[in-house]
């Protein structure tokens, strides 16, 4: 049986065996390429595609201001709210910073308030500092102010507890990589920070974060590598706001790459690559 690379460029044709699950290659989709360098090729053009998306996420504007939420929960008076308010715009701040800064209000009350916001459960203060062992990128998490709470690989469940807003374009990111659902929730500053440190990966697991910006040539090459270091037979490609996200599964090893986009990425792409 004849295989015929997806890459339409290349002129190598191969006898392969009738067992498609041990042929040589790379299995994109529907697609399959003969080799690492037909890989590298596909993934520049792939890349490409990526670095130039302007696809943006509509802001959400939820239908209550924080300070309209606190105010029904009782966790403020008419005048306190006032007060911050009036501070708030002479410090040029957010209203959270300027409730916080002046004693008015908790991080756990904020943090409730903004759930409320969001139509999302404020986790109880009980369930925080477990550790959890997750391979995602910590400079995703960082970003979004996003901290990992429960994740289940039997039941492709994944918690994320957000400080500020809900992450919709990390959301799509985890989901298309990991293969999971990703429900969203809200916890304190002081919270996510302590789930950050309780934050641990797989022994068999790395982040390689490329900061500065590269072409769509040089992301392929760095993938290229990586993917030989690795032995690597499966990929995955998403976009997550500032970042490119790479994820390479080999037979002994889980390697995610980011590369710092030339513009921001707002809305989150994927496709997944097969290499065997």
């Amino acid at each position: 049986m004849h295989a015929v690379c997806g890459l339409r460029t290349c002129r190598k044709t191969l006898l392969i065996s009738s067992v498609p699950q041990r042929r040589i290659g790379i299995q994109v989709g529907q697609l399959w390429y003969c080799s690492v360098d037909c890989f590298v090729e596909a993934a520049r053009a792939r890349l490409a595609e990526l670095s130039d998306d302007r696809t943006v996420e509509m802001p959400y504007r939820p239908r209550q201001p924080i300070g309209l939420v606190m105010l029904s929960k009782n966790y403020l008076s008419s005048d306190q709210l006032r007060f911050a308010m009036a501070q708030s715009q002479l410090h040029g701040e957010e209203l959270e910073i300027a409730l916080l800064r002046l004693g008015l209000a908790t991080e756990r009350q904020v943090a409730s308030a903004r759930a409320a916001q969001w139509g999302c459960p404020v986790v109880k203060q009980d369930r925080m500092g477990q550790p959890v062992e997750a391979d995602i990128p910590a400079e995703l998490l960082r970003t979004s102010c996003a901290a990992p709470l429960h994740y289940s690989v039997a039941s492709k469940r994944l918690l994320l507890g957000f400080v500020h807003r809900v992450d919709h374009t990390l959301l799509h990111a985890l989901e298309q990589v990991l293969g999971c659902k990703a429900e969203p929730c809200f916890v304190t500053t002081t919270d996510f920070d302590l789930q950050m440190t309780r934050l641990t990966g797989a022994p068999d697991y790395e982040e390689v974060v490329f900061e500065e910006p590269m072409t769509p040539a040089q992301m392929a090459n760095s993938l290229g590598g990586q993917t030989l270091r690795i032995s690597a037979r499966e990929a995955s490609f998403a976009t997550c706001r500032d970042y490119i996200w790479t994820r390479l599964v080999g037979k002994k090893r889980r390697v995610d790459v980011l590369f710092r986009a030339r513009r921001k990425m707002e809305l989150g792409k994927s496709e997944k690559f097969s290499v065997q």
